[in-house]
């Protein structure tokens, strides 16, 4: 077995990259890639075990109205939507099972002022906060019938000329879009009235004895220590909570500050005063942690989404993504002259394609070190949490179409919450775009790194004279993104097998849903405030030099900006307007 010296995670180990076959189900991406399969197989088998009772039969009714009305009018009618929404409602998770699995899996919740309301609440402060919330539930209730009454009216009047008069056509889709509007405010409200009891302190210390336990195993066949790792998981756990709890109050929310910019900056506190102590780091498994998720993730990016919006989504996801990711690179050599190739990699990848998840992919990669890794994400957070409220107000401000901000936001800011939190913002319509569009780009974070991985060992670290062999290329490919790739196919090809209706209740609103995207939200936060523990300051300094990260991550992402407006205009309103109409 070939071995050698590198350096990893600021330490220096032995590389077993080129290590033999029968020492790979020993890496930590493969143990990611399994231990993801069994979350997506055991949630598989509860959810197509458990399916809503008559789910077929309230589709087959549901579609019998939507045929019918869209043969009569030639715009969406109200009962149209109400027909939709009643197939939106069956959903797998809201069966006894995923409400259970729900409970066991949450993380603290909203609170004000006392931090011990995002773990506890009593019947009587639930019925309180019902009693508070009932008032503006009743109001936008209202408001909800009256709208769709002028939505009906005018949906008649249309009907009354036969739906032949333009005009009174557009009125009716304006006052039924108003109605729809009305319509998400009043579920909204309706959330405040749903408040019920809930102790968490049992339900987190079962996470905490799970989650310790099948890391450990994995740990145990890796390196042989999950001693060491369980004696300082409970303190990468404890901060997890505490970064949830942090997220979870209103202020916060408001502003959109994240599990995961609290894990970090927790975790950055803790390791930059009192330090973190050195029991502890054996449970800094920042790879392992995210690999898992990024795994799971993968079975959320269904192909469906992708034909949904077509190809205007693709040339939005998937031209202008490398272009900027390319440029922003070659800008960070020639022009800012970064001194770290790795570093500027890292950061181009995460601000171009999808943020946190692809800087993960790209730095295995390209071997980037764990404080390049930190600072390139601490980047994509700080600007994710300015552009996912300052996009929204520019798009209003500027009169610009809804579909146009949405497939802008979707291209362009890093997290997929954040993406779909800033879309919510404008209309259902903008979200949907958004969101897909995010999940089109989420497709590169594959390709991505296999191709940093092929560019690195051929051009970067290659030795004048000395052949790169595919199995070179094949060791530095992170192979957990073949994870990712693999669930993506299953889940898409599954959800395709069970058609539209069924996907969506039984994959979407099911296993991903409510099950691997809980697991996913906690392996995401763990990695998060491992980082944090893991971070120093003093390490992080000469980085900074110049303000050259700060410079290549503004300047990457104004051509980001720029660039994927324009592709968003040019697809969905000059080259394939027909199909924004369809939207």
């Amino acid at each position: 077995m070939a071995e050698q010296v590198v350096e990893k995670n600021s330490e220096v180990v032995v590389d077993t990259a080129k290590s033999s076959w029968s020492d790979l189900w020993k890496k930590e991406d493969y143990w990611a890639i399994w231990l993801g399969f069994v979350i997506l197989i055991v949630g598989a088998f509860i959810y197509f075990n458990n399916k809503p009772a008559g789910m077929e039969e309230k589709f087959a009714e549901a579609n019998a109205v939507m045929t019918a009305e869209a043969q009569r009018a030639p715009f969406k009618t109200v009962a149209w939507y109400e027909a939709q929404t009643a197939k939106e409602k069956i959903k797998a998770k809201n069966q006894p099972i995923g409400k259970s699995i729900a409970s066991l899996m949450a993380h603290p919740k909203s609170w004000s002022t006392n931090p011990l309301n995002a773990f506890i609440q009593t019947s009587e402060q639930a019925e309180a906060k019902n009693a508070k919330g009932m008032p503006k539930y009743e109001a936008a209730k209202a408001a909800a019938a009256e709208g769709k009454a002028a939505a009906l009216a005018a949906q008649t009047k249309a009907e009354a000329a036969s739906f032949q008069s333009a005009e009174l056509n557009a009125e009716a889709s304006s006052a039924i879009e108003a109605w729809l509007k009305l319509r998400s405010k009043e579920s909204s409200a309706k959330k405040k009235i749903g408040n019920k009891p809930y102790n968490l302190f049992p339900g987190l210390i079962a996470l905490f004895v799970g989650f310790g336990a099948i890391f450990a195993l994995g740990m145990h066949f890796i390196d042989g220590d999950s001693k060491r790792f369980l004696k300082g998981f409970g303190l990468v756990f404890g901060v997890s909570v505490l970064a949830y709890m942090m997220a979870g109050q209103t202020t916060m929310k408001q502003y959109g500050i994240g599990d995961a910019a609290w894990a970090i900056a927790i975790g950055l506190i803790i390791s930059n005063t009192i330090g973190t102590p050195n029991w502890a780091k054996k449970a800094l498994q920042v790879e392992f942690f995210i690999k898992t998720g990024l795994v799971l993730l993968g079975a959320e990016v269904l192909f469906n989404k992708i034909v949904a919006i077509g190809i205007p989504g693709i040339f939005v996801a998937w031209v202008v993504t490398p272009v900027v990711l390319i440029t922003t690179f070659i800008f960070g050599q020639k022009v800012i002259k970064m001194p770290s190739k790795t570093l500027n990699m890292t950061i181009s990848a995460d601000m171009s394609v999808c943020g946190t998840s692809a800087a993960i992919a790209a730095a295995a990669a390209c071997k980037a070190k764990k404080e390049e890794l930190t600072l390139a994400i601490g980047l994509s957070l700080v600007f994710t949490s300015i552009m996912m409220v300052v996009m929204p107000a520019i798009i209003k401000a500027t009169g610009m179409p809804y579909i146009l901000g949405g497939a802008w936001m979707g291209g362009t800011i890093d997290a997929t919450g954040a993406v779909a939190a800033a879309g919510a913002f404008l209309s259902e319509k903008a979200l949907y775009v958004a969101a897909t569009i995010k999940m089109i780009q989420n497709v590169l974070i594959g390709v991505t790194a296999f191709g940093i991985a092929i560019y690195w060992c051929t051009k970067v670290e290659c030795v004048e004279g000395q052949k790169v062999s595919a199995m070179e290329i094949w060791h530095r490919f992170p192979k957990f993104v073949l994870g990712f790739l693999t669930a993506s196919v299953i889940f898409s090809i599954a959800y395709s097998f069970l058609g539209s209706d069924s996907g969506f209740t039984m994959v979407d609103q099911g296993v991903l849903r409510g099950f691997s995207r809980l697991f996913r939200g906690w392996f995401f936060c763990l990695s998060f405030a491992a980082i944090g523990l893991a971070t120093n300051f003093r390490e992080l300094k000469h980085y900074f030099k110049g303000g050259k990260p700060l410079i290549l991550y503004v300047c990457g992402q104004s051509l980001n900006l720029g660039l994927t407006l324009a592709m968003a205009y040019l697809m969905f309103y000059v080259v394939f307007p027909d199909i924004t109409s369809k939207i």
